[in-house]
């Protein structure tokens, strides 16, 4: 004779999905404004990808504009910045994952060693604060320390002989992504190492305890410990940057690329979609190069969670 509990297992697997919905009616009711608002502003816009299949006219409206099939994304392929474009995009995005990737963990690892709280606090908030300051600001801020006049940095290096003249910083396409990569390095790796911090604060103290009494030095209690804890937020994150591949920015390469002749290496697809699709009013076409990024960052998804899986750890 099966026991109590056995029984009441069995009776809550056969539950069907309407009482378990029943059941937890006060937390659904919970998402139901996030899911309204997701429906609203991520899945309501999509029905106007139709654009890219058609000459769109703002007058005519989606269903009497003319179709063109894929004639935008030929155009887009096949124009002579295409391939300018995807090297910028590709390189920009890989430098960012390899370089900023990488840096709030170690970031969140170096807090964690820190046994002074009130120092701990300070190097906290003084690396979060620049999230918060909007591209604008960050950018003037970044124009101003490299202005050839009285820049901060040319300044420095004058007065230490390493340059005989001011350097035009932001007008050498050479410098302009090693200038990207740091201004959004600065700007990001604080409040990015918050989710690793958590992750961090969540591993059972006794683990490091037990490590300590078997002689374990604290490099080996983080390669053993910490590090193997924080993989699975870890493989998460990589996953979802490696979708994000074909975002190489938008914000940030505008604003600091102002200068025209930076644009054979600071053009990406979000901006090529802004300068050539928006403001020219080819809504179609910017539509068209957007919905070619979208297809791209499904298919790396995908891949990089397959790959993920085997691991152990996936987003689905």
């Amino acid at each position: 004779m099966d026991s109590p509990i056995v029984s009441k297992e069995q009776r809550i697997k056969k539950k069907t999905l309407s009482q378990k919905l029943l059941a937890q009616w006060d937390i659904q009711l919970m998402i139901i404004p996030g899911v309204i608002l997701v429906f609203i502003f991520s899945y309501l816009p999509m029905y106007g990808s139709l654009t890219a299949f058609q000459e769109y006219n703002l007058f005519k409206g989606f269903w009497a504009s003319p179709w063109v099939g894929t004639k935008h994304f030929e155009m887009f392929v096949g124009s002579p910045q295409f391939r300018e474009i995807m090297r910028n995009t590709i390189s920009i995005s890989l430098l960012k994952l390899i370089i900023i990737f990488p840096a709030p963990i170690i970031l969140a690892l170096m807090l964690n060693e820190i046994r002074h709280m009130l120092f701990k606090r300070f190097i906290q908030t003084i690396s979060y604060l620049p999230h918060f300051l909007s591209w604008v600001i960050v950018a003037g801020f970044v124009g101003s320390m490299l202005s050839i006049d009285s820049g901060s940095l040319n300044l420095f290096l004058l007065s230490t002989n390493m340059i005989r003249e001011p350097v035009n910083w932001l007008s050498i396409p050479e410098y302009f992504w090693a200038i990207l990569i740091s201004s959004n390095l600065w700007k990001e790796i604080g409040f990015a190492s918050i989710v690793y911090l958590a992750a961090i604060a969540g591993i059972d103290p006794h683990l490091y305890e037990a490590a300590g009494m078997d002689g374990a030095s604290r490099f080996k209690q983080l390669y053993l410990i910490t590090l193997p804890s924080i993989l699975p937020v870890v493989i998460i994150f990589l996953i979802l940057a490696v979708g994000n591949t074909l975002n190489a920015g938008f914000d940030d390469l505008l604003l600091l690329a102002r200068n025209p002749i930076l644009l054979d290496v600071a053009e990406v697809i979000d901006t090529h979609v802004y300068r050539v699709g928006i403001l020219s009013s080819r809504y179609s076409y910017a539509t068209a190069v957007g919905l070619f990024k979208g297809i791209i960052s499904i298919v790396l998804l995908t891949a990089a969670n397959a790959i993920a899986r085997r691991s152990g750890n996936s987003l689905w």
